[in-house]
């Protein structure tokens, strides 16, 4: 299987796809409607590290056909189905499209994990002409109120030691990743949602950094979060406001 070249100790979501598929954001209508502005042609586009398919339904919606990879078959067994959408499991770096194939080639919070050089041979191979690459990703969340703090302190001073290398990647809107195409502007996005601590609780344990606390017997943090958070937040069902800034890089081939 493809997935086995790919290296366990490189792919961080190997397991919990249902998890990451009920409990991580969204991404906002506008993002595909950037997308799909951005392109001359709307005819075929992959969307590669794909997960659970958020990114690519939505440019199912505005493109004739839609190919989404992704290395871990528990993501894509909990991905979105669309008539438009082929899901296939393989990695970024070994693509099987044929060449010149392709009008948008889109990465959703996973560009980070590429070894972007056999990537981007794999992405110049299968671009049509003026086709057009996105690297995307959302940032580190932000909430108002004695939450907001607590989470702030927990993200950047207690959990922030375990993510695995390229994390900051992800902190910075990937400005210091590789990237030789042509580039163009990105608009400013965020996601938004009102959620319950519940719901925030789920999303952080999709986090890789939570598990390789874990994994080191911290998890003493992580419960000593959620303590602290049901006592700021004692109405567990009330919603708060959770913003996360969308980023990116967006370029011509």
């Amino acid at each position: 299987m493809m997935v086995e070249k790919v290296g366990q100790d490189k792919n961080h979501f190997l397991k919990g796809g249902a998890l990451y598929s009920t409990s991580r954001p969204t991404y906002p209508e506008a993002l595909a409607d950037v997308l799909m502005a951005s392109c001359v042609e709307r005819g075929h586009a992959l969307d590669v590290g794909c997960g659970s398919g958020q990114l690519s339904v939505l440019l199912g919606d505005r493109f004739q056909k839609v190919t989404a990879t992704d290395p871990s078959q528990t993501q894509l067994d909990s991905a979105v189905s669309h008539a438009t959408v082929t899901y296939k499991m393989e990695p970024a770096e070994q693509i099987s499209l044929p060449n010149n194939s392709v009008d948008l080639i889109s990465a959703a919070q996973a560009a980070h994990w590429f070894d972007l050089d056999l990537f981007y041979n794999e992405v110049r191979r299968i671009a049509r002409p003026n086709a057009v690459i996105a690297l995307v990703t959302y940032g580190v969340p932000t909430m108002k109120g004695d939450i907001g703090r607590l989470f702030e302190k927990f993200y950047w001073q207690d959990i922030h030691s375990f993510w695995p290398d390229g994390r900051q990647h992800v902190e910075n809107g990937y400005k210091n990743l590789a990237f030789p195409f042509v580039e163009r502007e990105m608009p400013e996005l965020s996601i938004s949602r009102q959620w319950s601590l519940n719901q925030l609780i789920a999303y952080i344990y999709t986090w890789s950094a939570m598990r390789r606390a874990r994994d080191a017997g911290n998890g003493r943090i992580i419960d000593e979060f959620i303590r602290e958070a049901r006592r700021c937040w004692p109405d567990e069902e009330s919603r708060k406001s959770v913003v996360w800034p969308v980023m990116g890089r967006l370029g011509a081939l």
